[in-house]
């Protein structure tokens, strides 16, 4: 009977992960990932043909065309676990919404798992570097594995919050802005369609990006007041919400636009400042904790401890 000690069980572990990445690798060589004369053909007969479309919907972009088979079952189990663990995915579709990406919930839910194995490889290091020098259990080995997954699918999680709140507060910071243009080229004359298409066109931030969304859309044939609903409901932006539903009621009231536009413009700046306030009120709480309990205990201690050591001496 072989004895196999917890350093050659991770050093096979490793070895099994090197083989397969390095099978990966192969694989997506251009000699060895040459398709098919059918897969090539399919695309252009697919209108007419049953098979090239049976074929087309099966294909795939693994690029292990052995292990992608395999392993496609296991990581779609994986994924749906994940959904499970971490909450709805329509909140993480709304998330990756606010953050502009263009990933599905599929497709961020692989990026995760991809986190959690690279987690999970930099606790094979640490729990082997720390078996080698302490020689904890196997049991505790596992425990720092699991550990460092679970922290990579959470970090990824972390930082498309992270993005996302960070893009909506540079919408929140732009829509003044932009609201003061949209008045400008109103009180030139033109339509609300042109001003939005004119402020897109000149900006280069998230909020123009977003109105170049809405005027595409509108070119296609869907109604402004739908589109730029839509994207209110999409970002869940409460300045750009309210602006919105301002909009939408002046147009179908018939109501000018431009007064509209300038008291939501008005009411952006002074929600901005009011948030100004609000930073700055945080900002200064925590200026006072090092003054509070780092320089005054110092100075205290400083003016104390001399009378305290003269006392002590009996002078």
């Amino acid at each position: 009977m072989v004895s196999v000690t917890p350093l050659g069980a991770w050093a096979l572990v490793c070895g099994i992960a090197l083989g397969t990445g390095l099978w990966s690798l192969v694989a997506m060589m251009p000699r060895l990932s040459r398709p098919r004369l059918s897969a090539r053909v399919a695309p252009y007969v697919r209108d007419v043909s049953p098979g090239a479309r049976e074929l087309l919907a099966h294909q795939t972009a693994d690029p292990l065309p052995v292990f992608g088979l395999v392993l496609a079952p296991l990581m779609s189990a994986l994924r749906t676990g994940l959904t499970a663990v971490l909450g709805n995915p329509a909140d993480t579709a709304h998330r990756l919404r606010q953050a502009g990406s263009t990933l599905s919930v599929e497709d961020f839910r692989s990026r995760q798992l991809v986190w959690g194995a690279v987690g999970a490889v930099v606790g094979i290091v640490v729990a082997v570097f720390v078996a080698s020098t302490q020689g904890i259990p196997l049991l505790a080995q596992v425990i720092i594995v699991v550990v460092f997954a679970g922290g990579g699918v959470v970090l990824r999680d972390y930082l498309l919050q992270r993005q996302s709140k960070a893009r909506l507060e540079r919408m929140e910071s732009e829509l003044p802005t932009v609201l003061e243009f949209l008045t400008l080229s109103l009180s030139a004359g033109e339509g609300i369609l042109d001003a939005i298409r004119r402020v897109s066109r000149a900006s280069s931030g998230e909020l123009a990006a977003e109105l170049a969304g809405v005027i595409a859309e509108v070119n296609t044939g869907v109604p402004f007041a739908e589109s730029i609903t839509r994207v209110a409901a999409d970002l869940q932006l409460a300045p750009f919400t309210r602006c919105v539903d301002q909009l939408t009621g002046a147009l179908d009231r018939g109501t000018p636009l431009v007064e509209v536009l300038r008291a939501q413009a008005q009411d952006s700046r002074d929600d901005a400042k009011r948030a100004l306030l609000e930073v700055a009120g945080k900002k200064e709480v925590a200026m006072l904790v090092p003054l509070v309990f780092l320089i005054l205990p110092t100075t205290i201690a400083f003016a104390i401890f001399p009378g305290i050591v003269v006392l002590q001496m009996g002078f």
